[in-house]
């Protein structure tokens, strides 16, 4: 069964039917308590562990919650936890938890731990963040959108300002896959990695480099951003002085399509990245793109092991 690494690696068609599936189960249990289990509960006695080398909310919740709506259960495991913090082998680990799970998620720095882990478990494993990228959160994203408009992104355009970190590396595969215009707005220092342009760009993909935010965010369906020190870096006051220009504010989004949706995968700096009037504003759909990395998470689940 398939491990969940990038949307890259996963491809449009199943990456559509994970997005699809998700509409679809989130629809059918509209007013259901939280807690309670799908009709059809598909992950009925399946546990999914999960490994937190990095701190988290939204992606220990929702996975936990996920398994849960699904019928199965879930188990926790911070590297504190763990003989993974103590030296053991990645390999060793994987291989362990592989004769006790059905599937794994880890949330971690480096990619390569990911990667590793992937290679050495048999069971599915699922990126929950890593350095490299962060494609569960652009499937919520995605899965926001749609939600909003009621059709697919293919075809609209999207602006991403500030960083271009593992978030925006997620986004530009994924515009690649679903056929939607990404601009991105950085500063040269702080451009995404090359390597996701130009493999987005080997596919056809829309992908435009626009300097000034004011004119990369003019007609925009949805504009983005994210906080603009993530957890490891060490150079908060340069990055707070390079980035300032590209803080999204109620004038930036004045720009945008009228109908524009604001996104941040949070956890959000009022101030800085962008403002407290955009943020809590009209446009901000930050709390249903949370909402949604449960529903994002219950599909890609049910593709890794089999049931989509």
């Amino acid at each position: 069964m398939p491990s969940f690494l990038d949307l890259g690696e996963t491809g449009a068609v199943a990456v559509r039917a994970i997005l699809d599936a998700a509409h679809a189960r989130k629809a059918a249990r509209a007013g259901r308590p939280k807690g309670a289990p799908d009709d059809d509960a598909p992950l009925a006695g399946h546990v999914l562990a999960s490994i937190f080398e990095k701190s988290s909310t939204r992606t220990r919740v929702s996975f936990d919650i996920a398994m849960r709506q699904l019928g199965g259960s879930a188990i926790t495991l911070s590297s504190g936890d763990m003989q993974l913090g103590r030296g053991e082998t990645v390999e060793d680990t994987a291989a362990v938890l592989s004769r006790y799970v059905d599937a794994i998620a880890i949330r971690t720095d480096h990619h390569a731990k990911l990667t590793a882990l992937a290679r050495a478990a048999s069971v599915p494993v699922v990126n929950g963040l890593t350095d490299d990228t962060h494609p569960c959160q652009i499937l919520a994203d995605v899965l926001t959108v749609e939600e909003r408009r009621g059709k697919p992104v293919a075809g609209t355009t999207w602006t991403w300002l500030g960083d271009g970190n593992n978030v925006c590396h997620s986004l530009i595969e994924a515009a690649a896959l679903l056929g939607f215009t990404l601009r991105l707005s950085t500063p040269p220092a702080y451009d995404p990695d090359a390597r996701f342009v130009r493999a987005a760009e080997a596919m056809d993909a829309k992908i435009e480099v626009v300097r000034h935010p004011q004119e990369a965010v003019e007609g925009a369906d949805v504009v983005v951003t994210d906080t603009w020190v993530s957890m490891g870096d060490r150079d908060r006051n340069k990055r707070l002085v390079a980035l300032a220009p590209f803080q999204v504010t109620e004038e930036l989004m004045r720009a945008a399509a009228p109908d524009a949706l604001f996104l941040h995968c949070l956890p959000a700096h009022r101030g800085e990245e962008v403002t407290a009037e955009v943020i809590d504003g009209p446009q901000s759909a930050i709390f249903d793109e949370a909402e949604n990395r449960v529903h994002a998470q219950k599909a890609v689940l049910l593709w890794c092991l089999g049931r989509i």
